[in-house]
């Protein structure tokens, strides 16, 4: 659910631009040769986790996706790079080249910027071969900072490819939420369990499809709890509210094209990529909707919304 503010392509990052790019400019390059996408076989799974099978799995990768990222962007620890990403690394993100060695160069020229930012890990599932992260991004202590959600894929135990999506957190809102909390009950931020997880992912699937694809608003009656907290800023609260916003948003875009490129779900929370254009001919914006569902109906919506650039360090696309 993506109603947009003009200007939401964070201010704070765009300033990291010159920085970064100058930094990945004089960085090794990456190992020749594309990197195969296909999902990891689960033998080779296991053998990495000493054959506890895939809860086990997927805990690893979590972890390792936290331990880089904190290691990288909070502590400047770069060794982190050398243990959990492979050389080959494809990167998305617009402002930082593919390759491990460009990532060094990245979270150093950030570092050098940012020497004081964090990262409030508050939400990380992981499915398959892909973790994703939501995460309070403060660069300046005192700012309201950003919302983050970063996208990994695992080969081989290792951080593989990444892409992620970052708007910045406004001052006030329009529902009275906060970006990041949990309102829902019951208020934890762990994905529920792992059984819930493919009758959700259906779920949230058809409700996407239906909504944002099809924009058709009665998905709401049908998907939708009617306890219904929303952290989107520019939409009210509740039911009544997704209604408003979003016939607002499709009355003034009526051509409007949603594609969903990725889903990443575990237990009760379950996470949407999406690249939305609101305009033919425009570049767009990557969209992260994570949505928590209980009892057969979505209860808890949370999302991050960012312009495509007209430029790219990468030629991967953010998506």
């Amino acid at each position: 659910m993506n109603p947009t503010a003009p200007g939401r392509r964070s201010v704070l990052v765009a300033a990291l631009t010159a920085t970064a790019l100058a930094a990945v400019a004089a960085a090794p390059s990456a190992v020749a040769g594309p990197l195969s996408r296909a999902p990891e076989s689960a033998g080779a799974a296991r053998t990495l986790v000493g054959g506890h099978g895939d809860n086990a799995r997927l805990a690893y990768q979590k972890t390792v996706a936290v331990k880089m990222m904190r290691g990288v962007f909070e502590r400047g620890d770069m060794s982190v790079v050398d243990r959990f990403v492979r050389p080959d690394y494809i990167q998305h993100n617009p402002l930082a080249p593919d390759g491990a060695e460009a990532l060094k160069a990245f979270g150093a020229a950030w570092r050098q910027q940012y020497p004081d930012a964090t990262y409030d890990i508050r939400r990380v599932i992981s499915e398959g071969d892909m973790v994703l992260m939501h995460s309070s991004i403060v660069l300046v202590p005192g700012t309201p900072g950003m919302a983050a959600f970063d996208m990994f894929r695992f080969q081989g135990g290792k951080i593989a490819e990444h892409w992620d999506v970052l708007q910045d957190v406004p001052a006030t809102t329009a529902n009275g939420n906060d970006m990041f909390s949990t309102i829902s009950r019951p208020r934890t931020e762990e994905p529920g369990p792992a059984y819930l997880t493919a009758r959700n992912e259906k779920l949230v699937t058809a409700f996407v499809e239906q909504y944002l694809v099809k924009k058709d608003l009665s998905a709401i009656d049908t998907y939708v709890g009617p306890e219904y907290h929303q952290h989107n800023p520019y939409i009210p609260d509740g039911v009544a509210g997704a209604k408003a916003g979003l016939g607002a948003y499709y009355a003034q875009f009526p051509q409007l094209v949603a594609t969903p490129k990725r889903v990443i779900a575990e237990g009760d929370l379950v996470a949407v990529h999406s690249h939305t254009v609101n305009v033919p001919g425009e570049r767009g914006q990557a969209v992260v909707d994570l949505f928590r569902v209980r009892g057969g109906r979505i209860v808890e919506h949370w999302d991050a919304v960012q312009d495509v650039p007209e430029y790219s360090a990468n030629d991967n696309t953010m998506f």
